[in-house]
């Protein structure tokens, strides 16, 4: 699509799960748009994760809007089974994705109009959602440069599998979700620590003989809003769900570490003094959301993010979706992102209207 082609009613960028959920609500209400995506092929930031990466959500859990997730309900989807189906999902529904398209830029113009720039490609649109993800940039800390060559170092978006890293004592940074099962993983072919700069409570993933998130649904934690008391307390310290540090510790012989405080050649100095030497350093220390190409006014926080309510922007006709903690806990999750697209679809149908 390049300048002087018919101006979209909706452009969303971002062809995961939200922005296929986005594109579904969408297309229900007749509604012209397009999705746009950087990646070759959809699912592929699914497909790229480690092997043996499986949900925390059950497959009863899974659904996008209109499609059942084929997986048995108990059971726990990996994530090659959920690249196929959102895959699956744009061809059931006849999405329009334009895939390998990179959107550098993002401006409004003086008639409210939002105009994209892709490549040499600018793409018009009267309302924008940005369905990006919350898994964007990964963050590596500055102690990564103070060791030495001779000590492998992976960020989490790389890992794969155990036999990437060379023999030897790991350390694996980070004991959120990710942190955890790596390091579980890792534990059975090489020596590992576990360096763990917040303690997160953990939770079993099926407490009592039921998944975690039939109680949470059963409770109604699962929609429990982020500007509520209790979801300002939710949203600002996440639950691990299986093994935490302590299980992990006693169950499969990993060394837990305090948070790392500095590095040099191929040693570890952790915040209670102590100091430890690796071959090789998995930093599972989580990912930074990217809106710098967003060049709309007063629409980010010191932070440079979108600032957002319930999806809505300040600038009028942009919006977020499947972000973490966007509404509730679910906002970035397969079987809960398909409520935030619906409201925000309605409220951008009636705009249109």
């Amino acid at each position: 699509m390049t300048a002087g082609t018919a101006r979209l009613d909706v452009l969303v960028v971002g062809g995961g799960q939200a922005g296929l959920a986005m594109g579904y609500h969408l297309a229900q209400r007749n509604l012209r748009f397009t999705i746009v995506d950087a990646a070759a092929e959809i699912g592929s930031t699914w497909r790229s994760r480690w092997d043996s990466l499986r949900l925390f959500t059950s497959g009863r859990y899974d659904d996008l809007p209109g499609l059942p997730f084929p997986a048995v309900p108990d059971s726990y989807p990996g994530k090659d089974d959920v690249a196929d189906y959102l895959r699956a999902y744009a061809a059931e529904f006849d999405l329009t994705v334009r895939l390998d398209t990179t959107v550098t830029s993002l401006a409004r113009a003086g008639d409210g109009t939002y105009v994209a720039k892709a490549g040499p490609d600018a793409i018009e649109a009267g309302q924008v959602v940005v369905a990006t993800g919350p898994f964007q940039v990964p963050v590596t800390p500055p102690v990564s440069v103070r060791l030495a060559p001779e000590v492998q170092q992976l960020h989490s978006a790389d890992y794969r599998r155990p036999d990437q890293l060379v023999s030897g004592r790991v350390l694996v940074v980070g004991a959120a979700n990710s942190g955890c099962q790596i390091a579980l993983e890792l534990s059975a072919t090489h020596p590992v620590d576990l360096a763990v700069g917040e303690r997160l409570p953990a939770v079993p993933q099926r407490p009592l003989g039921r998944d975690i998130w039939w109680w949470a649904t059963g409770l109604g934690v699962d929609r429990v809003a982020a500007d509520s008391r209790l979801g300002r307390r939710l949203a600002g310290r996440d639950q691990i769900v299986g093994p935490g540090p302590r299980q992990l510790a006693r169950r499969h012989g990993i060394t837990i570490r305090p948070r790392v405080e500095d590095g040099a050649g191929n040693s570890v100095t952790f915040a209670d003094g102590t100091r430890a030497e690796y071959d090789g350093v998995v930093w599972a220390t989580g990912f930074r959301t990217d809106d710098s190409w967003v060049d709309v006014p007063d629409v980010t926080d010191e932070r440079g993010r979108l600032r957002q309510s319930r999806g809505v922007t300040r600038s009028p006709g942009l919006y977020t979706l499947g972000r973490s903690w966007q509404h509730t806990r679910g906002s970035a999750l397969l079987g809960w992102v398909g409520d935030d697209a619906a409201l925000l679809a309605e409220r951008i149908a009636a705009s249109t209207r």
